[in-house]
């Protein structure tokens, strides 16, 4: 049975299998490139593009196309295409199933099991939207990974043997996070993460884009701007990631900026763009000492391999920077693919490990064999453990009753090891109170905080109390938030006899609505 893994980026995605020799490969889409722009163009009600051709379009009809829409996984910023509202994980799901045919075109296998990398700082809600956006898309979702431990197992297989301390330094298109990792014996263990989800390759994009447009301006004052534009604008965001990844190989490039018949010759160095976005590299290396600080604080004092990944990552300033800081030359470990191979084995080993589980032992042994793995290794699969850590911190809104200032009060820690079960006792407020609004919250900035405006709604649920009870009438809320990152809420009233239970829905689409999305976009096609 085929199983796969998917890299679902900000600016770029891709999959990945085993191939017959048990060895990750990524399986190349029908423009014959390893990865797809992660980019679509509603072409018409009926027909969607993704990939290259829509990043194409973008220029020539930019309000029909959307791009970046994983910085909005998780929260409720629909798109409007031809009079029909599309939700961030309906969009999503257009990706997933281009590079689900693409893959089946290759192999002539259906894409059917999947895991889904997020990042390591996604939270509760965004890891749940991307499970249902691979729903939506017809997908099985095995797992949501985060995308530090699938390069880790891609680095683990490449260097068998090897019991080290890894930090991860993950320079996305839109996201970023570091994470320190331990590998023994095969087994991977999270110490702890951190990062930014609005952080990525796309931002030096942006300031490029201001720089050539403001060196326009300079040259022709007397024509609008080129960001007034929508088309010039696309254009320039083209030119943009095109000078900023010459710039990683060149010195020094000239851009032509056209806009309303003016041409403006705009040469850039190497340094001056590394000067133009000092500032966000200075944010991941403030980010990056926050996190080794944080696996000091756990008995981590140091690490051994230094591991960037991410197609951002690739711009030498960030090599130049992080050796300076932390002493430790880094490695680029195939940082546009490593993702997703990371997925792929993974994929296939929870697969392998589930079969036996379950007492299949034919089709585990079956699927070993297809993938030509030894005896060594499928005993190094069954007995590996992944040991990952909570991303953020959680909690529900709470009222203190002598002063009643409301506050977050967090029930798992970020940095927790998971999977957490918690829980905790409340109380209500009033006499005959027939109800208590359960509101769950997710850490919004880079620390824990109590204060409600420091934290985000990520679901809420009323439970309702019996007539007639006093102030102070207990209520129970447990957290359990599994390896994956996925949160699960349950709220009780504990009177004796009667047991009141509240299944939270967390994120921004129901279960229905998942069904429905899906079944009304397979009607669309997608190229």
């Amino acid at each position: 049975m085929a199983v796969h893994g998917i890299d679902l980026g900000t600016t770029y995605s891709c999959i990945a299998g085993v191939d017959e020799v048990g060895r990750p490969a990524v399986l190349r889409n029908q423009e014959d490139a390893d990865t797809t722009p992660s980019v679509v163009f509603f072409e018409t009600p009926d027909n969607v593009v993704v990939g290259a051709t829509a990043k194409d379009s973008a220029v020539i009809e930019p309000d029909l196309v959307v791009s970046r829409i994983k910085r909005d996984m998780g929260h409720e910023v629909p798109r409007t295409m031809h009079g029909r509202e599309y939700t961030p994980e309906e969009i999503s799901a257009f990706v997933l199933r281009k590079l689900a045919e693409d893959a089946r075109l290759v192999t002539g296998e259906t894409v059917q099991d999947v895991v889904i990398t997020v990042p390591a700082y996604f939270g509760a809600a965004e890891r749940d939207a991307t499970r249902k956006a691979g729903r939506i898309a017809g997908l099985n979702v095995i797992d949501v990974l985060s995308e530090p431990i699938a390069a880790a197992i891609t680095y683990g297989v490449l260097n068998p043997g090897q019991d080290c301390r890894i930090l991860v330094y993950d320079l996305g298109g839109g996201t970023f996070d570091t994470t320190v990792i331990t590998l023994r014996g095969g087994d991977i263990e999270v110490v702890c993460t951190d990062g930014d989800h609005e952080l990525g390759g796309a931002d030096w994009d942006d300031r490029l884009v201001e720089h050539l447009a403001g060196r326009f301006a300079a040259e022709h004052p007397d024509v609008s701007g080129p960001l007034d534009d929508k088309q010039t604008e696309q254009q320039l965001r083209r030119d943009a990631e095109d000078l900023k990844k010459t710039l990683s190989a060149r010195t020094r490039h000239t851009v032509r900026v056209m806009h309303e018949g003016r041409v403006a010759k705009v040469e850039l160095t190497r340094e001056e763009m590394e000067e133009l976005t000092r500032d966000l590299l200075d944010r991941t290396v403030e980010i990056t000492r926050r996190t080794v600080e944080t696996a000091r604080s756990k008995g981590v004092d140091g690490f051994d391999h230094l591991v960037l990944v991410g197609g951002s990552a690739k711009m030498p300033a960030v090599a130049e920077r992080l050796h300076k800081e932390l002493g430790v030359a880094p490695r680029l470990q195939d940082p546009d693919l490593a993702v997703a191979k990371g997925a792929a084995l993974y994929a296939f080993e929870e697969t392998y490990r589930r079969l036996l589980g379950a007492g299949e032992d034919d089709r585990a042994e079956e699927m070993a064999s297809r993938a030509g793995l030894s005896t060594e290794q499928r005993r190094r699969i069954s007995g590996r453990t992944i040991k990952t850590v909570a991303s953020r911190s959680f909690g529900v809104v709470a009222t203190d009753r002598d002063t009643r200032r409301s506050y977050v009060a967090h029930l798992v820690h970020a940095n927790d090891p998971l999977p957490a079960d918690v829980t905790e006792r409340f109380a209500t407020l009033e006499d005959d109170q027939s109800g208590v609004d359960v509101e769950v919250m997710e850490q919004a900035g880079s620390v824990e905080s109590e204060e409600i405006a420091d934290n985000n709604l990520i679901g809420r649920g009323l439970l309702k109390i019996p007539r007639g009870k006093p102030a102070g009438w207990p209520i129970e809320v447990a957290f359990a938030l599994d390896s994956s990152g996925l949160l699960h809420v349950t709220a009780r009233e504990l009177e004796t006899g009667e047991r009141l239970e509240l299944r939270i829905q967390i994120g921004g689409m129901s279960e229905e609505e998942v069904a429905g999305s899906r079944s009304a976009l397979a009607r669309v096609h997608v190229s």
